[in-house]
């Protein structure tokens, strides 16, 4: 009999001491063994403070070899699986949100604006736009607004299709390259964790010998 196995990356907990494989990965088996699976005991949390725990998928199919023995357990996802046990996670204040969000915005904002204004500078952007405005128009000037203006336009819808978010709404539907980033970032720091907890793990193993 064939068992196939798609553990999660990580899942967040916040109350709840007792992981069944239910909580961390999914199964498809026939459905009374599968039922029977779902229900067993996988990880059990003691500690009352904020953790992150390592479950491996070989817990998981000893789990299950003890349940189906002769059982074959193919594994079609993670092979190790982040556990964040977090008992004080509450709902933020709405207006500690608003506030956070509005911080982050004003911060950005100036942040783009200051480092589009300074590689301007630096390329001596009016300089080239009154070049322009000489070459087709055939008279200097020093405030060039016929070719500025588009600029400054075609600049801020740039901005808009390269992000792929306007007014809240995407464009298309593909993924931002906001979002790109911060799955990377999360696989980053997943891996990270993974790698500190199983090095901790195998500390524990060496003075446990």
């Amino acid at each position: 009999m064939d068992i196939y196995i798609k553990p999660k990356a990580k899942i967040n907990v916040n109350q709840k001491r007792t992981l069944t494989i239910k909580d961390i990965a999914e199964i498809e088996a026939p459905e009374k063994i599968a039922q029977k699976l779902l229900k067993s005991a996988v990880l059990n949390i003691k500690t009352d403070k904020k953790s992150n725990y390592l479950v491996s998928v070989l817990d998981i199919i000893k789990v299950i070899k003890k349940q189906a023995p002769g059982a074959t357990v193919n594994n079609v996802g993670e092979t190790d699986i982040i556990v964040s046990f977090n008992p004080d996670d509450k709902k933020q204040n709405p207006i500690i949100k608003v506030l956070m969000i509005t911080f982050v915005t004003i911060t950005l904002l100036m942040g783009s604006a200051t480092a589009i204004m300074s590689f301007h500078s630096d390329a001596q952007m009016p300089k080239v736009f009154q070049n322009y405005h000489k070459i087709f128009f055939g008279k200097e000037s020093e405030k060039p607004l016929i070719i500025d203006i588009p600029y400054s336009i075609g600049l801020a819808c740039g901005i808009v299709i390269f992000f792929n978010h306007f007014l809240g709404k995407k464009l298309t539907e593909e993924p931002t390259p906001i979002e790109v980033e911060m799955t990377e970032y999360e696989d980053a720091v997943n891996n990270t964790i993974v790698e500190q907890l199983s090095s901790e793990d195998s500390k524990k193993a060496d003075e446990g010998v």
